[in-house]
């Protein structure tokens, strides 16, 4: 059996949608959507599905951010996989497909899925979305070639049940995480780039950095908690100049020279910050608003 698990907080608008594009997959054999968040105004958008389709379970979690709810969620899965996503993205067609399939080579613990901007690229935060999904997109289909290690995308990604360890609730990068507890217990992690997930990216500079924040920073305080270095500014400089293929007029040239900036302040601010060890969740969590 499979698990589908959305995780979700103050998603109300988009949880239909990330329902609908998990329903409109075609997955051989059975499985459950398992619908995880603390506030009643998603819980109700979701429960209009779970009435039509007994598939969709409902979990009232307990707003302690996301590692919590999926420490929760785990505990009631009843799949042998695990499928996780979140209420405010939406998967292409035929994504879970790719995803399962991939689990027919044994040695593989979890598969990430491929991460698509549906932002325009035509102010500057839109490209750099843009550029910064191609990029990635790019990056994991090299490693695998070359048998180098990648990290599992929190926006669609796909893994053993019994592979996926208790979660610190305080994490701000579960994904990596997770993945890096793949690699320990001997497995590779795959990749899908037919499993597509569309995103919408930040709209503004402060949003950008409270995310870019989460997500980079989540891997310097991995290393804190395990010891374990599994991203750092040197490793993410070293293909730099390589971004420059994706310009194509003044204006983009202008917005990649300041996304390097951005990058540098970014990372700064991470350094910058007070060990986020022992810190709670609610006291490093703080909401995108742009993204929804």
């Amino acid at each position: 059996m499979i698990s589908i698990i959305i995780t979700a907080y103050k998603e109300e608008r988009t949880i239909g949608k990330a329902i609908e594009s998990i329903l409109g997959n075609k997955i051989q054999g059975s499985y459950e959507i398992l619908v995880s968040a603390p506030d009643k105004e998603t819980l109700s958008a979701a429960r209009a599905y779970s009435k039509r389709n007994k598939k969709i379970r409902l979990i009232k979690d307990y707003g302690k951010g996301k590692s919590a709810a999926l420490n929760l969620a785990l505990s009631k899965a009843k799949g042998e996989t695990l499928i996780l996503t979140d209420g405010d993205v939406y998967i292409g067609e035929n994504s879970l497909k790719f995803l399962i399939d991939a689990f027919k080579d044994k040695k593989i613990g979890a598969i990430s899925g491929n991460p698509v901007s549906i932002n325009s690229k035509d102010n500057m935060l839109s490209y750099w979305a843009y550029v910064l999904t191609s990029i990635a997109n790019e990056t994991r289909i090299k490693s695998i070639k070359n048998n180098k290690k990648i990290f599992c995308s929190g926006y669609l990604f796909a893994i053993r049940k019994s592979l996926f360890p208790k979660l610190p609730e305080n994490l701000l990068s579960e994904d990596g995480f997770v993945s890096g507890r793949v690699y320990d217990s001997g497995y590779l992690i795959g990749y899908s780039q037919k499993s597509k997930v569309y995103v919408k990216y930040p709209t503004t500079f402060r949003d950008w950095i409270i995310q870019k924040k989460r997500s980079a920073g989540g891997y310097n305080q991995i290393k804190k908690m395990t010891g374990t270095s599994l991203r750092s500014f040197s490793s993410e400089s070293l293909g730099a100049f390589s971004l420059f293929k994706y310009v194509s007029n003044i204006k983009e040239l202008a917005w990649l020279i300041e996304l390097f900036f951005a990058r540098l302040y970014l990372w700064f601010v991470i350094y910058k910050d007070i060990n986020l060890k022992n810190k709670s969740h609610k006291e490093i969590w703080k909401r995108v608003e742009s993204t929804k």
